[in-house]
């Protein structure tokens, strides 16, 4: 950490593990959005896509828990891909009020631009790591979002 830019500032010294995970997250976020500039999506939007995938016509209350999203960013983000023919929207037959999502081609066609542009950011995210690294930054990362979950909601005053 030598480099004064990866300095956290003095009122994030107590917070530095915080402090690098959002740097880390805001640095990765920024190239994925830039990836899917080019496939013509949102970030998130992607998060979506990638559960139709997997499952075709979920319900959005399916899709909503699935990627961890609030419900007007899903509602939003439905829409436009909706509208750029990457899906529909219809009320489901048991349940007028419920909306199934489906993909349309446009929308599985992109099944593979996605999950090409996952694997660039992979191997560019990992580059001089070793795969212990890779394997123990995931696991560590995952505690921590863990962690995060469990106590998030606590202010600093609630501890």
């Amino acid at each position: 950490m030598t480099d004064p830019a990866s300095r956290p500032p003095s009122t994030a010294r107590d917070g530095r593990l915080s402090y690098a995970i959002f740097q880390l997250a805001r640095a990765h976020r920024g190239h994925a959005a830039a990836m899917l500039r080019a496939m013509n999506l949102h970030p998130g939007q992607e998060l979506l896509l990638m559960q139709l995938f997997d499952r075709d016509g979920q319900s959005q209350s399916e899709l909503l828990d699935s990627v961890g999203l609030d419900h007007s960013t899903v509602s939003k983000s439905l829409r436009r891909m909706q509208d750029a023919g990457l899906l529909t929207r219809e009320p489901a037959g048991h349940d007028r009020r419920v909306m199934v999502v489906h993909l349309t081609d446009a929308g599985r066609a992109l099944r593979e631009p996605i999950a090409d542009m996952w694997r660039t950011l992979e191997n560019f995210s990992v580059q001089g790591l070793t795969a212990e690294q890779i394997e123990t930054f995931t696991k560590t990362a995952y505690a921590i979002e863990q962690s995060v979950k469990d106590h998030g909601h606590q202010t600093p005053s609630s501890k």
